[in-house]
């Protein structure tokens, strides 16, 4: 009775990827450019399994964190591997005159050749754009057997032109008036707002590996600042309306100074940007999220009151 109903111990699926020795990493994902074919293999593991076809499908798509189910999917291929078929292992042994079941190993190739990813993956809070290689063994009688495999496409661009450096003065009138000098600049504006928040529509560009070099000149110095410290701020928003939802992080943040500054002193900036943990800025990426960063510049008094200076800057991926 029990054979009569079985059908099939489950198999075990495993997707290997070719060349994942020499390829790069980020964590336990291999990199891919948008441009690079993805080819592997399916390791198909069962000692009897019954199934009406096999196949790998190549997937990108936008989730967000909050209802996984909800997702959107702009790229997609798949690649039938086998027909309906069994995969049996049952054999009689002749010394023995009886039936022994083994454990039989298929491989299946695949590959993608030429296959769409217009977007750089990105894992955030709120929202992820996933590359994935999913295998499916397809039963009539039975659920579906299913394994997938993540991978990262990072997505290279070409060195913007760039500015030479800029000088902006910003402050609090009569009382703290503040140059900032910063390289790598694509325009800039100054503007003067009272009491405690600094504004600027300036926007920077810098590549993941690279360094924000620049100075902070105090030219007024009427309160008593205890410190200073400088943050790159991340900002992710998916979503629209009533489900719109925003996270904004602080990645990394260091102080630069410590003490009462006077008039006339310089305070020289330098942030490695490399091994940071950032991604590139991502702009409406179809109409789903959106990620920016900022360079926070944050003064304390002996009040403990607090001036910020936020300036956004864009991020790009100089190389795979």
């Amino acid at each position: 009775m029990k054979n009569l109903f079985s059908f099939g111990t489950p198999a075990e699926l495993a997707i290997n990827f070719t060349g994942e020795d020499s390829r790069r990493k980020e964590g336990d994902l291999l990199i891919y450019a948008p441009t690079d074919d993805i080819s592997g293999t399916l390791r198909l593991t069962a000692k009897k399994l019954d199934h009406g076809g096999i196949k790998v499908e190549l997937i990108g798509v936008i989730q967000t964190t909050v209802d996984k189910s909800s997702q959107f999917e702009f790229t997609a291929s798949v690649r039938a591997l086998l027909q309906s078929d069994t995969l049996d292992g049952t054999e009689v042994h002749p010394a023995f005159v009886r039936r022994v079941v083994l454990t039989v190993v298929q491989e299946l190739p695949f590959a993608f050749v030429n296959v769409d990813k217009p977007h750089e993956s990105y894992y955030g809070k709120t929202v992820k754009l996933r590359y994935f290689v999913r295998a499916t063994v397809l039963r009539s009688y039975a659920p579906n057997l299913t394994k997938e495999q993540d991978f990262l496409v990072h997505s290279p661009e070409v060195a913007p032109e760039l500015n030479s450096t800029i000088k902006m003065e910003v402050g609090i009138e009569d009382c703290l008036h503040i140059e900032f000098e910063y390289n790598k600049s694509k325009y800039a504006r100054c503007s003067h707002v009272c009491p405690y928040t600094w504004k600027s529509s300036s926007v920077r560009r810098y590549h993941l590996d690279d360094v924000v070099v620049g100075k902070v000149y105090f030219l007024l110095v009427r309160i008593k600042i205890k410190h200073m410290e400088l943050a790159i701020v991340r900002r992710e928003a998916s979503g629209s309306g009533l489900d719109k939802l925003t996270d904004t992080e602080t990645v990394t943040k260091f102080e630069i100074m410590d003490g009462a500054p006077v008039k006339g002193e310089s305070i020289p900036v330098r942030l490695f940007l490399g091994g940071v943990g950032l991604t590139p800025t991502f702009k409406n990426v179809n109409n789903k999220f959106s990620v920016k960063y900022f360079l926070n510049l944050v003064l304390v008094d002996e009040e403990d009151r607090r001036y910020f200076k936020q300036q956004e800057i864009t991020l790009w991926r100089k190389q795979v």
